[in-house]
Order: C-alpha cells, then sequence, then structure tokens
C-alpha cells in the first residue's frame, strides 16, 4: 500500500462514530480543551493524538513519530468526512529513547509537528508545566482519541476526556496516574491505544494548563492492557525544549 493510501485508511478508521475513546465509559470533548486535541495519522496506518499549541504547532509523544514515515493530521468536514492536513517537519527531543518508551521507564517522550496551514478547527491551549510540589493525589485531566475497545480501531476517533489523579511519587520525569475510583486495581478510566501523545491538564490559576503528554498505559495491576495506569511525561525539563524548537521554525509561542 502507499503512504498516503495508508494514511486515509488510517484516517477512514478512525471516522467519529458513538462509540467511546479513553476506555472506562469517558464522557466526550467536544468544547474547551477538547478542541486542542487532533488526530496524527502515519503512513504504516498508525496513530496517536496530539493537542494544537499554536495555529501550526502540534505536541505529541516522541514515540507517535518516527524517521522515513509521512504523517498527517485529520480533521472533519461539515459531512464528518475526514480531510487530511500535511506536516511539513517534524521534531524529536534528542534525548528520547524507545527502548525507555518499551520498559515503561521515563525518557524524552516530546515531538512537535509543524503543518503547512493553520488548523481550522482546533484552538491551540496553553503550554505550561506541573505546579510543584508534586504529589500522589493531583488531579489531572488527560484527552485523546484512542480506542474505547482494545484492539478495536474503529471505536476511536472521538476526542474523549478522563480526571484522574496522581500515585506513587511522581515528578520531574514521569506522572503515573489512575482512575480515583479504581486505583488501577479493577479497570476504570485511562488512556489506551491511540492515545499515545494526547495532552495532560491541569488546573492553575489561568485555567487548563497542557502539562505533559501521554506515553503509555496499563491494564489494572499493572498489566497488559488499558484502563489501569496511564504514564504521562511532565514537561518540566522540556518545555524550553518546545519552546525553542517553535522558535527556530519562525513561530514563537506565546508569553515566551
Amino acid at each position: 500500500m502507499k503512504p498516503y493510501h495508508a494514511i486515509i485508511a488510517a484516517a477512514a478508521l478512525l471516522a467519529p462514530s458513538q462509540a467511546l475513546a479513553i476506555v472506562g465509559n469517558a464522557p466526550a470533548l467536544n468544547d474547551g480543551i477538547g478542541r486542542a486535541v487532533v488526530t496524527i495519522v502515519g503512513s504504516r496506518g498508525n496513530f496517536c493524538s496530539g493537542a494544537l499549541i499554536a495555529p501550526k504547532l502540534v505536541l505529541t509523544a516522541g514515540h507517535c513519530v518516527q524517521p522515513g514515515l509521512d504523517y498527517r493530521i485529520v480533521e472533519y468536514d461539515r459531512d464528518r468526512r475526514p480531510v487530511l492536513k500535511t506536516v511539513r517537519r517534524v521534531a524529536v527531543h534528542p534525548s528520547f529513547s524507545v527502548q525507555a518508551i518499551l520498559a515503561h521507564r521515563a525518557t524524552a517522550d516530546v515531538a512537535l509537528l509543524e503543518l503547512e496551514a493553520p488548523a481550522k478547527e482546533r484552538v491551540p491551549v496553553v503550554l505550561g508545566v506541573p505546579q510543584p510540589p508534586l504529589a500522589a493525589g493531583n488531579a489531572f485531566t488527560v484527552a485523546g482519541i484512542g480506542v474505547a475497545v482494545p484492539g478495536d480501531g474503529k471505536s476511536g476517533g472521538v476526542v474523549r476526556g478522563a480526571a484522574l489523579v496522581a500515585t506513587g511519587r511522581p515528578g520531574t520525569l514521569q506522572i503515573r496516574l489512575v482512575d480515583p475510583a479504581t486505583q488501577g486495581v479493577r479497570s476504570g478510566l485511562g488512556g489506551c491505544t491511540g492515545d499515545s501523545g494526547g495532552p495532560a491538564f491541569e488546573t492553575q490559576a489561568q485555567g487548563q494548563v497542557l502539562i505533559g503528554v501521554i506515553s503509555w498505559s496499563t491494564g489494572p495491576n499493572l498489566g497488559d492492557g488499558c484502563g489501569g495506569m496511564t504514564g504521562v511525561t511532565p514537561l518540566t525539563l522540556y518545555r524550553d525544549w518546545v519552546v525553542q524548537t517553535a522558535r527556530q521554525w519562525g513561530m514563537p509561542l506565546g508569553g515566551n
């Protein structure tokens, strides 16, 4: 299959439906922070989530983009048909490690995509870092377009969000989140396939601030699957890289 045709097929598979995304019967996010979330599809049929941080800039996870592949952002027309927007260039943080992600270890899992044209239907969000002190029980909201049923690509494509809380010892390298109702020991709200790269938000003085990206997820009790724990890479150590890369591309972010 040619790369462009693979991208079309992936976008069609993710056409919005009534299916749920982010497992655990998470609500749809049609407004507010949900309007910043975008779908990223690759030439091998892979898909991820991302967030608009400027009219032509998308923040996502480093493991969502691979060298040598083509990527597109998916928007939808008035008839809810997928419309592809070209990604002009991609930058992955130089310290990113695929091996670390596969082992659920902390790494610089951050990437930036520049679009050839502004995203018309999306609204950029404020870029920030988690407020100190980071502690178990701190509240965050994650969002993405991932599947509601593991292994079923057709159950994705709708922007959904989940209110989660930090567990363990959150820090500047990694924040592990769980559904406060299930604490990760049984199935609950959480990221799943396709939610990688989606934004994690924290409520701060100026409102909802994007403070990290979704890097991985597990099933209950750290088992395989989804709905247990959601791993987030905070921007504490990487926000400066994002800002500097945007400036080098001629698109300085507001307030920086």
